[in-house]
């Protein structure tokens, strides 16, 4: 069963993927699972949930909802604002694979075998990768995840590269010990080219880290990474899904068997407050993408992210 939290909740202000800064909001967190199994709402609802005392209001986050949701309304007396509404992809590990591959037109199969093939043929003929389930393998994990992870713009632009704290470490050293974690890396020799890391809860895979080093971007080597994990997990059979958690992104829709469409609903108390956060964020948010569009539309957008990413 899943649990309410009552924690500070960062309202981001963002451009782009760059968090100028944040300001907390004490809130009421609860994230639904996939295997919660929660039909999809048209509308949201003031949860059951008594507000806490020092409580700010609520966040749901990716709630499945059956259509896009107004960004900002009112329930039941509170502000509810949605600033983030997407296709939340995972994968049914329950089939075969030989039956997940047929979801694959013949084209992007033909396509990933050959990315696949074009790397082993990097390595002289076979790719390099291992997987780290137990206990005494994760410090080796970390070690070499790292070594990608201090390469990546997730890191140096986002402050998101895998963790190497000690309570880090030890907590997935206990998931291991309970084959609640799998971690998976590919080499190139014996250099560390892409990893990627997913705890296990409830029998479900969590997208949790990922990374590549941007010296083999044109090999896609997470692209190599992720198709050799998934076939892997597919014969093992122990699992039931692989969540790619929030978000969009064309790796997560190549790889997933299904898709639905969710929303991260902010309940809010209306204070004067709290209002002014809510739209000031929202501000930053429309002029964010309305910044994104206009370097996009003059062909700006891609070279500056080239350029951040991979200092070219």
């Amino acid at each position: 069963m899943n649990h309410w939290q009552f924690r500070p909740q960062p309202f981001k202000f963002q451009l782009s993927d760059w968090t100028l800064f944040s300001i907390p909001l004490r809130l009421q967190i609860l994230a639904i699972r996939l295997i919660d199994e929660t039909p999809p709402v048209a509308l949201p609802a003031l949860p059951p949930e008594p507000l806490a005392t020092g409580s700010q209001g609520y966040l749901i986050r990716g709630l499945p909802v059956a259509a896009e949701l107004p960004v900002i309304s009112q329930v039941e007396g509170y502000l509810c604002y949605v600033p983030l509404q997407y296709q939340h992809c995972y994968i049914d590990l329950g089939m075969s694979f030989e039956s997940y591959q047929k979801k694959f037109s013949s084209k992007t199969r033909s396509t990933i075998s050959r990315k696949v093939r074009k790397y082993a043929e990097h390595c002289g003929g076979t790719v390099a990768w291992k997987t780290y389930a137990m206990p005494d393998e994760m410090r080796e994990f970390f070690r070499l995840a790292r070594a990608v992870s201090q390469k990546t713009y997730q890191e140096r632009l986002l402050d998101a590269g895998i963790p190497d704290t000690e309570d880090f470490i030890a907590h997935a050293e206990s998931l291991a010990a309970e084959q609640r974690v799998r971690a998976y890396l590919l080499f190139d020799g014996e250099r560390p080219v892409s990893y990627l890391y997913c705890p296990v809860h409830d029998g479900v895979l969590t997208y949790a880290y990922l990374g590549y080093d941007p010296d083999y971007m044109n090999m896609s080597v997470g692209t190599v990474l992720q198709w050799l994990a998934v076939e892997q997990l597919f014969r093992e059979g122990r699992f039931r899904y692989f969540d790619f958690t929030e978000g969009q992104s064309e790796h997560k829709r190549l790889f997933a068997t299904h898709q639905r469409q969710c929303a991260n609903v902010f309940l809010v108390r209306r204070t004067l407050g709290n209002t002014m956060l809510v739209y000031s964020h929202l501000g930053m948010e429309r002029f964010s993408k309305w910044l994104g569009a206009t370097l996009e539309r003059f062909g700006i957008k891609a070279k500056i992210k080239q350029f951040l990413r991979f200092g070219k």
